[in-house]
């Protein structure tokens, strides 16, 4: 197993950064600080949860107004995904979106959000030549992205990349089922993991667990095959469309919010329908200064 670089909660708190972290913050009160939720989630925060049974939540971000206030409302990771692709760039699926497009996103996450970890999806082509390429996306989108850990599909075929990630200084989250980036190779949107099938995943989790993975995610897998995973592995597992058994659950924003339109998947509850509500919006602007009733007095100087 490839030696982790994740501390031990249970060895002693977290320090402020000694290197300057920048304008000088107010220490909360010792007996208050032990009351709160820890001021930054980190790696350890999530593989406790796994130890402790509790559950954590993840959604997409993708720029700095949804990252604050998924932020402020105590969602645990933001997750900057290779979904940009479909969901900013207006593409069908996740291959097209590139490295360079992905990194302005995520500096405005990691940026915007106080106490979220920032995890950044590599997209297509910038990992699979070789460890050393992934090496090389994953230190650019810790230093000029500002992210905190990765994400990578693929399974245990991948395991050596994961190790040379995690040496390198570069936590890894892994994902496997249905990888959207595979679409193709896999013939479609399909569910993974089912009946025979169900061992391959575990088998791709524990290689991967065992090269230094920190979680992994599993998408578009049956409830039982997901379950099965989950106990194969001592690191937290993040389901999308993987039933209810995994540490984490993560969903697209847009879905779960209802701002996207059309068909949504199975997995998918939307908690809101912002699309109707922006709609509405827009309509009222319109027909406000199509009649001349915006700008009025009090929004004029």
């Amino acid at each position: 197993m490839a030696t982790s670089n994740n501390p031990d909660p249970s060895v002693s708190a977290e320090v402020p950064a000694p290197y300057g972290n920048g304008p000088a913050r107010e220490e909360a009160p010792s007996s208050a600080a032990a009351a709160k939720p820890p001021a930054k989630v980190r790696v350890h925060h999530l593989q406790q949860a796994k130890r402790d049974g509790t559950r954590f939540a993840m959604l997409t971000a993708y720029e700095q107004y949804s990252a604050e206030i998924f932020d402020q409302a105590g969602i645990d990771v933001l997750l900057v995904g290779d979904s940009a692709s479909n969901n900013v760039f207006g593409n069908e699926t996740s291959l097209p979106v590139t490295v360079d497009e992905l990194l302005p996103l995520c500096r405005a996450v990691a940026r915007s959000a106080k106490r979220a970890m920032v995890v950044a999806d590599l997209p297509f082509g910038s990992y699979e030549v070789s460890p050393q390429q992934a090496v090389a996306t994953g230190v650019r989108f810790l230093k000029e992205g500002l992210a905190h850990a990765v994400k990578i599909e693929g399974g245990k075929y991948y395991a050596e990349t994961v190790r040379a990630m995690v040496q390198a200084g570069v936590p890894v989250m892994a994902h496997i089922g249905f990888t959207p980036q595979s679409e193709h190779a896999l013939g479609g949107y399909r569910v993974q993991g089912r009946g025979d099938d169900s061992r391959r995943l575990i088998d791709d989790a524990v290689a991967l667990a065992e090269a230094g993975a920190f979680s992994v995610l599993m998408e578009m897998v049956p409830a039982e095959t997901a379950a099965a995973v989950d106990a194969a592995v001592d690191v937290p597992t993040v389901g999308i469309g993987a039933g209810n058994a995994t540490t984490g659950q993560v969903l697209v924003w847009q879905d779960m919010a209802g701002l996207r339109g059309g068909r949504m998947a199975k997995f998918v509850k939307q908690y809101a329908d912002l699309r109707t509500t922006l709609s509405d919006a827009a309509k009222a602007y319109g027909e406000d200064v199509r009649s001349g009733q915006f700008p009025g007095a009090e929004h004029s100087f």
